[in-house]
């Protein structure tokens, strides 16, 4: 935290867009305060595009309509007009709201309102209120700083207002709540999880109070929307360390109501003296070293409905890698079982995993789509790397392994050397030399064949023409063939050679070309 004199305050202030919000404003002889997010960061040094402002209507003015507008619509429409061209000015008349977006800034502008509740509801009844009314309404402590950016409104002869003690939380690391936390998290259940996204993001502790209140409140989560729930709970994920989230939700009871499957992998079973590890913090070391090995270039708000390709190396993207490392092992309690001769086993937890994806997905309202076929081969095939590994690393095995990762083959191997978390540092080594002998033989395949995008040159419709079959099992025992074939080198990958061969394993099966 970097600590700010009035002088720097009012320095980083001064820009055409902040002055041109306080001379319209008071022009219009309205109060304006910069709140929340934007005020906060400037202490925390973190990049903040987006600007709240906060209007109390010290002297209405109707508007010529003879309706009167809110003072936040009225000063977004006064600071359009007076940034002239470019400016872009979005008005929300229902929610008393305007929005005003100008080279590359956007300031969001309401007026001063206090909040009431009803208990099966997280939408407030609105009143027009001071500023002390929106203050107090706020969620956090750090984000109920405010900023005077007009000539009246200061409060004790100070621009900057701090009715909490913000500043000093922000010192101290500490997320608070500026009222009763009970109320707070009760009313706006979303709180809860933005508690612990901000905890995760800025890397703070949950005063003690406030966390008291997460674990009494947990229950009420349930009347939030899946949306919004995923919007914070990918925040959470594109954090630098987003294992402190998953504890937090864990601690406070969160977790098992909003994702009952990782919650399911916590805990440890002992029989006999054997004992397996605790699935839950060992995906949550995976999820830090991916998050470590592959960080995110920016850390501004995200939805789940923001990402392009998984394939695209850049930005938010890389969530999805993140989605398959915190699922990896998610098959791991429908597969538990005690074997005597070797203790506990978890085996085809990946393939069992992988079925669990898309159903998470469904429920969780991630997307659909290619991300959600990427995460489910990620999953699918993440013990293949390490098997390989374990034993001779042969050019048959690999090449099995390019076809099958295909374009993805970069980040299973991130995803596999994230999985290496033995406290046995010889064996960790050894598993870390062998991946690095895996990489070396799949960058040679590269280059010496395009596998990334392989198909196998015969087709389903080529062996039914050739041999005059319906779609049947035959077929795929064929196309099997071929392609085992050619990735343990029995055969070259080209057509011709796969005809041959497929022409010689159907005579074995008793088949004959219809042209014989």
């Amino acid at each position: 935290m970097k600590f700010l004199t009035e002088e720097e305050l009012a320095h980083l202030f001064c820009t055409p867009m902040f002055q041109a919000i306080g001379e319209v404003a008071d022009e219009l002889g309205l109060h304006c305060y910069a709140v929340g997010g934007y005020v906060r960061d400037l202490f925390l040094e973190r990049p903040s595009k987006d600007i709240d402002c906060v209007v109390v209507d010290a002297s209405p003015v109707p508007s010529q309509g003879g309706e009167k507008e809110g003072p936040g619509i009225r000063v977004a429409q006064a600071l359009g007009k007076r940034l002239g061209r470019g400016a872009h000015v979005s008005v929300f008349r229902n929610f008393g709201t305007a929005q005003v977006k100008w080279k590359g800034q956007e300031v969001e502008f309401v007026g001063a309102r206090r909040e009431s509740y009803s208990h099966d509801s997280r939408k407030p009844i609105v009143e027009d209120g001071t500023l002390e009314d929106d203050l107090d309404r706020r969620d956090f402590t750090i984000n109920a700083l405010a900023y005077c950016l007009t000539s009246e409104g200061l409060v004790d002869g100070k621009r900057l207002i701090d009715r909490f003690g913000g500043l000093l939380d922000m010192e101290d690391g500490l997320i608070a709540t500026p009222l009763d936390p009970d109320i707070t998290f009760s009313d706006d259940p979303l709180r809860m999880m933005r508690c612990i996204r901000f905890a995760t993001q800025l890397h703070f502790q949950i005063e003690d109070e406030t966390q008291e209140a997460l674990s009494r409140n947990a229950e009420r989560i349930k009347i939030i929307s899946q949306e919004r729930i995923i919007d914070e709970l990918n925040k959470i994920m594109l954090s630098p360390t987003p294992s402190i989230g998953f504890v937090e939700l864990s601690r406070c009871g969160l977790l098992p109501l909003i994702f009952p499957e990782m919650a399911a992998l916590e805990g440890v079973e002992v029989r006999n003296g054997r004992a397996h590890k605790d699935n839950f913090y060992h995906t949550l070391e995976v999820l830090d070293n991916v998050a470590k090995a592959s960080p995110i270039p920016s850390q501004g708000g995200v939805s789940s409905q923001q990402f392009s390709s998984p394939l695209e190396r850049s930005g938010e993207a890389l969530l999805w890698l993140r989605w398959a490392a915190l699922l990896h092992d998610i098959g791991k309690p429908r597969s538990k079982r005690w074997e005597e001769k070797v203790g506990w086993t978890f085996h085809n937890h990946n393939y069992i995993g992988q079925k669990m994806v898309a159903p998470i997905f469904r429920r969780m309202k991630l997307p659909l789509d290619e991300r959600l076929t990427y995460v489910e081969k990620l999953v699918g095939l993440h013990m293949r790397p390490i098997a390989i590994a374990d034993d001779v690393v042969t050019d048959s095995a690999v090449r099995r392994l390019l076809f099958e990762a295909g374009k993805d083959i970069d980040d299973l191997m991130l995803l596999c050397e994230a999985d290496i978390t033995s406290k046995n540092m010889q064996k960790k080594q050894r598993f870390l030399d062998n991946f690095q002998l895996v990489r070396e033989k799949l960058a040679d395949l590269q280059a010496r064949d395009n596998y990334r995008t392989w198909q196998n040159p015969i087709t389903g419709e080529e062996i039914m023409e050739t041999f005059g079959l319906k779609p049947c099992r035959q077929v795929g025992i064929l196309k099997q063939a071929v392609k085992d074939a050619i990735w343990d080198s029995v055969i070259p990958n080209d057509h011709d050679a796969a005809f041959q061969f497929m022409l010689q394993k159907a005579k074995e099966m008793g088949l004959v070309p219809i042209d014989n």
